[in-house]
């Protein structure tokens, strides 16, 4: 007895005006975020200061606690003008730049050592792990101890804190290169120094601007912290004299201050990474 077989047919496809078979219509559905926002990194701030700004016009919020914008936009004028907010800002951008350009130049020559190699991961992956674990904050008595409570401890404690995430991140895109391209260097005979040039750095150049992002905002975290034990300048010893005669105003500007140079120092992070990465086709590109 014969079957019957039903097949799903699609329905047919129109003449265009030619005779001719229209083409399908294909879907437009958009998967991925998007185009990019111009400044769009700016939206996000800006709303948070427009409803600063609305609580406190209508009372929502007490002075006490936090002032309104305007108020603080009195007291920065105020350090602007009589050169304490320029003096202090200086000092703490130089000890987050000198830190930050040692702790990813160490943090680098640690990830290729461990990177490229198993005796160098077994001498320095355990130990910047323990590091890892362990708080800044918790470090501070020991190296006091150690160094003092000069500048030089203030440098340190910043340096081993930005170099983790340049270590673990670059360390992670190291050990994730195509073996394919090791295979390569070794037939074309390529030296240690060729391979880590042309290699190893290239490809774990992804790894190494994450760590980059957040070495620059873990470099101003640091540096409130270490600020605010027996300093004489600073963003964070301003701050710390402010709590002592109760100007909660003086304080909102450090914390705006150090904000606004992590966001810029953020900024700047990806825009060299969108210019040292561009061939790459991603979702953020």
């Amino acid at each position: 007895m014969a079957t019957l077989t039903l097949r799903r047919t699609s329905p047919p496809r129109a003449l265009d005006t030619t005779g001719t078979l229209a083409p399908r219509r294909t879907s437009t559905r958009r998967l991925g975020p998007g185009k990019a926002i111009p400044y769009g990194l700016a939206v996000g701030p800006v709303l948070l200061l427009l409803l600063w700004v609305i609580s406190s016009a209508a009372g929502w919020l007490d002075p006490q606690t936090l002032p309104a914008p305007w108020t603080i936009y009195q007291a920065g004028a105020e350090l602007i003008a009589d050169g304490r907010l320029q003096s202090n800002l200086l000092t703490s951008v130089q000890r987050a730049g000198i830190s930050l350009v040692l702790g990813v130049a160490i943090g680098i020559v640690l990830a290729l050592v461990a990177g490229l190699s198993r005796l160098g991961e077994a001498v320095v992956d355990g130990p910047v792990q323990i590091k890892r674990a362990i708080p800044t904050l918790a470090l501070i008595p020991l190296f006091i101890v150690w160094f003092g409570i000069g500048e030089s401890m203030k440098i340190i404690v910043i340096t081993t804190s930005v170099l983790i995430p340049v270590y673990i991140n670059t360390h992670a895109q190291l050990r994730g290169v195509d073996k394919r391209f090791v295979e390569l260097a070794e037939t074309v005979d390529l030296s240690r120094w060729q391979f880590i040039r042309k290699i190893a750095l290239p490809g774990a150049l992804p790894g190494f601007f994450t760590g980059l992002r957040m070495a620059v905002t873990i470099s101003w975290l640091a540096l409130v912290v270490v600020e605010q034990v027996n300093a004489t300048s600073g963003i964070g010893y301003l701050m710390t004299q402010a709590r002592t005669y109760g100007q909660i105003d003086i304080i909102v500007v450090g914390l705006v201050v150090y904000a606004l140079f992590g966001l810029i120092g953020d900024t700047l992070v990806r825009s060299a990474e969108r210019k040292a990465l561009a061939w790459r086709q991603t979702l953020g590109g």
